[in-house]
């Protein structure tokens, strides 16, 4: 099979847009609970009438500041209520959002700021607002800060506005209207501004919590959202929770409260990348290694995954269910209990999670259906759901979503969910759409007899961590090979939890460095190892990490005793680096970087 559609449960919409979430839950279910906010080691529940309410007050500070129709509104902050708070506020007021990562570098921000043209941002922390200030253009007039009580500020500022200019506004946005500009990285360095419309999300979100209605449309059901809300990924399920009445709750500070928030929010599904599954998983083994239970523990995983794998056969036998139950009470009831005790299922994107994890927490009592998609494609384009499930494939298409596999093995897509283009960049638009308006993925996968996506490599360049984070090499590998010492460098990093580094020196800048230093007659074989040598390279990756974010930054680096030729083979003609020829000839290198 090379090529598959699935039909749409949830019909392109046709008029209306995303505010009509807000607004007609408020209307028709006005008690119920939709959000919850923090207080202090609990909960208060936020009902959908109050939501609205705050979404409306909220829109109206951003309207009396100045906020026009089609103005684009950056959110620079951690996953929190206000972000949520904000997100659709900036739509009732008829404007765009532009999310920023609270990790982002000056000139991240300086380059989304000035591309996009955003006339407001609003920064979680004073100083994050710092941080904006040296960079701010003369078009982006307001700066606000969540943590100085945003909500509130913007309700006074706005209390002379009438609904009446809030229904104006709602109303003029259609679904073909522009909803976000969510910046992604390229080949070159430079983000690209993808352009999702209130169209683009309506069918994603709407068709995933259909056809994941066990999770998103489960009676009682709710969801911690963890991931950055500046992601597609998070975006998605925060706009799905809202679509399908989910009670929503956000985590801003996942590496010291998730584990407490969890316990006291008790989601029924969570959302989260392959490496928060890693974590808890090694976390577990170390535990039982800790109190001698080491072996017990591995057991029990074995058991876990055969069960997994009994599932698929329709079949196991009356022991390995004996073995099942014992272990459950053991350990499994544990690792679910360490998520919060009712976490069922959990949808993970982003990275390959690995068929022995996917198999582990199946057998383990938490359904992990894995995912596809990119931010042109509004977050998932291929979803695993509890009727349609095969561990280590990426799923079949969301429904009202095309999947076909081109002669060279590129992944494309067809769809409503797939983005109206990047803004302002025809060429890049060209690049990616074929004549038929098939996106090209840059991904390289096949499809089983059943429809299930299998993504067996990578066509581009992009480097995509464990945690998810696609990280552009060539930003940083530009700015490496400008230190005069450096020759060439190669980024990696691919399904790893950090981004490392291989570096050569320059032959000619060497000898001038030996001299200087007093190291007469010593060769790079000599000095891959000298520490003197290894401070000034990380001065040039301390330089080349300034162009990014904390999660795209350069944790190791290795120097290697040889440099990158074409006689070698680690160039083309062009002098661009043979990726693949380098990471095969220095997989040693490679692996040291990251068993370290």
């Amino acid at each position: 099979m090379n090529q598959i559609s699935i039909p749409p449960l949830v019909p392109a919409a046709t008029a209306g847009n995303l505010t009509n979430l807000i607004a007609e839950r408020a209307w028709f279910e006005p008690e119920r609970i939709t959000m919850s906010r923090p207080l202090g080691e609990g909960w208060q529940p936020v009902t959908a009438r109050e939501v609205d309410e705050e979404v409306r007050a909220t829109a109206k500070g951003l309207i009396a500041a100045g906020v026009q129709i089609g103005d684009r509104v950056a959110i620079m902050a951690r996953t929190r209520y206000e972000w949520t708070i904000l997100d659709f506020a900036t739509w009732y007021a008829g404007a765009v959002v532009v999310p920023i990562y609270d990790t982002s570098s000056a000139e991240q921000i300086d380059w989304i700021l000035n591309d996009s043209h955003s006339v407001a941002i609003i920064v979680e922390t004073p100083a994050l607002r710092d941080l904006v200030q040296t960079v701010i253009p003369s078009h982006t007039r307001q700066v606000w800060t969540m943590t100085d009580d945003v909500l509130s500020i913007l309700r006074e500022a706005g209390k002379n506005i009438g609904d009446d200019e809030i229904d104006r506004r709602r109303n003029a946005v259609t679904p073909a209207s522009l909803a976000t500009l969510i910046y992604t990285s390229g080949t070159t360095g430079k983000p690209k501004g993808v352009q999702l419309s209130h169209a683009n999300f309506l069918s994603e979100t709407g068709n995933v919590a259909q056809g994941a209605s066990e999770l998103f449309l489960k009676p009682g059901g709710s969801t911690l959202l963890f991931l950055p809300v500046a992601h597609v990924f998070g975006r998605m399920v925060q706009i799905g929770a809202i679509a399908s009445g989910l009670h929503l709750a956000h985590c801003s500070d996942p590496v010291t409260r998730l584990p407490m928030d969890l316990a006291s929010f008790k989601p029924t599904f969570v959302l989260a990348v392959p490496r928060i599954f890693e974590k808890i998983y090694n976390g577990a083994e170390a535990r039982a290694e800790a109190a001698g239970k080491g072996k017990i523990f591995k057991k029990a995983a074995d058991v876990a995954i055969a069960y997994s794998e009994g599932l698929d056969k329709k079949g196991m036998s009356p022991v390995l269910k004996f073995k099942h139950a014992i272990f459950d009470k053991l350990v499994y009831s544990k690792i679910r209990a360490g998520m919060g005790g009712n976490v069922e299922a959990a949808i993970s994107g982003g990275a390959p999670l690995g068929v022995r994890l996917g198999h582990f927490y199946r057998g383990a009592g938490v359904t992990i259906l894995e995912g596809y998609g990119l931010t042109e494609t509004t977050a998932g384009a291929t979803l695993n759901l509890f009727g349609a499930h095969r561990v280590g494939s990426v799923g079949k298409p969301v429904p009202g979503t095309s999947v076909k596999i081109a002669d060279d093995g590129e992944v494309l897509l067809r769809g409503p969910i797939v983005m109206d283009g990047y803004w302002q960049n025809n060429a890049a638009n060209a690049e990616v759409f074929d004549g038929e308006r098939w996106f090209m993925t840059g991904d390289l996968g096949k499809l089983d007899d059943e429809g299930f996506l299998y993504i067996v490599g990578r066509k581009k360049e992009i480097i995509v961590t464990a945690g998810g984070k696609n990280v552009a090499p060539a930003v940083l590998e530009d700015r490496l090979r400008s230190h005069p010492l450096v020759s060439q460098c190669m980024v990696v990093g691919d399904n790893q939890p950090f981004i490392a580094a291989l570096v050569t020196i320059d032959p000619d800048a060497l000898k001038v460095w030996v001299a200087n230093n007093k190291k007469d007659g010593a060769s790079i074989n000599d000095l891959i190892n000298d520490p003197d040598l290894i401070a000034v390279v990380q001065t040039a990756v301390d330089e080349a990490n300034k162009a990014v974010s904390k999660a795209e930054s350069i944790r190791k680096f290795t120097i290697l005793p040889v440099d990158f030729t074409i006689a070698g083979g680690h160039l083309t003609a062009k002098l661009s680096v043979k990726r693949h020829v380098v990471a095969k000839e220095f997989a040693q290198e490679i692996d040291a970087l990251f068993s370290k």
